[in-house]
């Protein structure tokens, strides 16, 4: 999928749009717009090809004039395939009178699945300002079957500014709601998808963004709960200049550009506030202050520029990512908003208990896991101290579990383990023979003497998943390079796991070495060596640098085991 649009014009002439001077202008208070986004040049766009559109909507060809951005967006919005029927401009103006009534339109009750959004008013006139809820009162009336859209407050506010009435505006967000392409995501309409939405960014933070991840684990009572404001961030927080170059690129590209402005939105915040005190004891309002501010220290270009640096999973990734976490949330029965419940309630003092790390250190550890599991509370299933030391019982107690996270104690008091991924009950389809399974979820890590944690190699190279003419390409285009193959479009691929390594155009299988075990030994990670490798008899292992997590050694290279355990993830299914 490349985008909502793969070209500009439907036929194979060249289209023109021109831009207008006044017809735009009805609801834009210009005291407040921006000097540089009137009607400056260009006054038109010619463009036949997805690629060139893509280029320009990143380079903000259209930011410049307000007129010209307003008929981009009519023609972006109008090649949004829809449900047959969807509102049209002739609706609202059949039905405003008789939703809004006598009514004081400026003080309409918003509808509860904007969860009490902020109403954004940028630079809209006091006619604009009521217009958007009268346009919001509407699409409640129209779309029944939203039951969660936070974003729509900003949406409607944004693109009022580029409508000639309020009329068109919301046709243009009915065509937005009513995409029925199911390989499109454009707004969050259930809390489901909402807050499978927040479990994704989160997991995509803890990938891209570790130090602001380790700052915010460090400060907050509960990260997933900062993390679910991310879209608040964008629609709401930024100010007018920002959401709308980022609205440019949205609406060519689709939502994947949302997670990538959030995430360097939050790499930003870790930068500027580096080594500062935080400005309250809540870094939740700290970060939307930042957002709100984001002209004293980040432009639009540089926004933009950080965004797109990001070399992110392809969409295809990504999505399979956003339906783990969906089906994560169904089985937890969490279809409607509740309160979620935290990592520090997860791994409480009461409840967890552990010979090898303290409650502070699995925490920490359970910050790095996959957000759909961080749900959970940890549940002991293997211990050698009650268990003995013995890779059959290993296997008898952890088999049907999924994921696990290895832990082990070495007699120098080292401590290092790994997140795995994959039912170890995996190893058999191999037969007798020694052969890894897993996904790219995995990660090793040490703990004791210092906390490291490494992940799959394509993580932080995705380079390495291209071919000789890729990385060629690649080096000289970065920002635009999608670094991942796509999954395989045929159906019965759609539901296969997240960063499954035959998604990617590996070198090798060393890339790949995830997970392994027989009866004689467990190894974790391979490839010009093992990042852990541990006897049947659970006494003794070895560690090195693999090629898989291109990792440092995890302890003495060469061990004996005081404790191992093995923990899993309690009421979790297979997901």
């Amino acid at each position: 999928m490349k985008g909502p649009v793969k070209s500009l014009s439907p036929c194979p002439s060249v289209r023109t749009i021109c831009a207008g001077m006044d017809e735009y202008s009805r609801f834009v208070d210009w005291d407040k717009m921006d000097a540089s986004i009137q009607n400056q040049d260009p006054k038109e766009l010619t463009c036949t090809e997805f690629q060139e559109l893509k280029h320009l909507a990143r380079q903000g060809y259209w930011a410049k004039n307000h007129s010209l951005r307003a008929k981009v967006y009519h023609r972006l919005i109008s090649d949004i395939p829809c449900r047959t029927v969807t509102p049209d401009a002739n609706v609202y103006r059949d039905i405003v009178v008789k939703i809004v009534g006598k009514r004081n339109s400026g003080t309409l009750p918003l509808p509860e699945f904007v969860d009490n959004s902020l109403v954004p008013t940028y630079c809209l006139n006091a006619e604009g300002i009521v217009g958007v809820r009268k346009i919001i009162s509407c699409i409640a009336n129209q779309f029944p079957d939203i039951s969660f859209c936070p974003a729509l407050p900003s949406v409607v506010a944004l693109l009022l500014h580029y409508s000639q009435d309020e009329a068109e505006c919301f046709e243009k967000v009915c065509r937005i709601l009513a995409c029925n392409d199911p390989s499109k995501h454009l707004i969050d309409q259930t809390f489901l998808a909402f807050e499978s939405s927040c479990m994704t960014f989160g997991d995509l933070v803890n990938k891209y963004c570790q130090a602001a991840h380790k700052l915010m684990v460090a400060v907050s009572e509960d990260v997933l709960e900062v993390y679910s404001d991310w879209q608040r961030w964008l629609f709401g927080e930024l100010p007018m200049v920002y959401i709308a170059r980022v609205f440019d690129v949205f609406l060519v590209e689709g939502y994947k550009v949302l997670y990538r402005v959030a995430l360097a939105l939050l790499k930003f915040f870790h930068k500027v506030r580096a080594g500062q005190p935080m400005e309250s004891d809540n870094i939740q309002q700290d970060i939307r202050t930042f957002v709100r501010d984001i002209a004293k220290s980040v432009s639009p270009e540089k926004l933009l520029e950080k965004a797109f640096a990001i070399r992110l999973f392809s969409r295809k990734e990504i999505q399979l990512l956003q339906m783990a976490n969906e089906k994560a949330l169904q089985q937890k029965g969490i279809t409607v908003k509740q309160k979620r419940q935290n990592v520090h309630l997860a791994v409480h003092a009461e409840n967890f208990k552990s010979e090898i790390v303290s409650v502070k250190e699995m925490r920490d550890i359970w910050s790095w896991i996959p957000e759909r599991f961080a749900l959970c509370q940890p549940l002991l299933l293997f211990t050698t101290l009650e268990h003995g030391c013995s890779l059959n019982r290993f296997y008898s107690h952890i088999e049907g579990h999924e994921p696990t996270l290895l832990l082990i104690k070495t007699t120098a008091k080292e401590v290092c383990g790994a997140y795995l991924s994959t039912d170890w009950s995996e190893r058999r389809r191999g037969g007798n023979k020694l052969s890894f399974f897993g996904t790219g979820e995995c990660f090793v890590f040490r703990l004791q003497p210092e906390v490291e944690r490494y992940e799959w190699v394509i993580i932080k190279h995705p380079e390495l998943a291209m071919t000789g003419s890729e990385r060629g390409s690649h080096s000289t285009q970065a920002s635009n390079a999608t670094s991942f193959s796509s999954v395989p479009s045929d159906p019965s691929d759609r539901l296969s796991p997240f960063l499954a390594a035959r998604h990617f155009n590996l070198p090798s299988k060393t890339a790949s070495m995830f997970m392994a075990g027989s009866t004689e030994c467990i190894i974790i990670g391979g490839g010009d060596g093992q990042a852990l490798y541990l006897d049947a008899d659970l006494n003794h292992g070895r560690t090195s640098h693999c090629n898989t997590f291109n990792n440092q050694p995890l302890c003495s290279e060469n061990f004996q085991i005081s404790v191992l355990e093995v923990w899993g993830f309690k009421d979790t299914l297979s997901v």
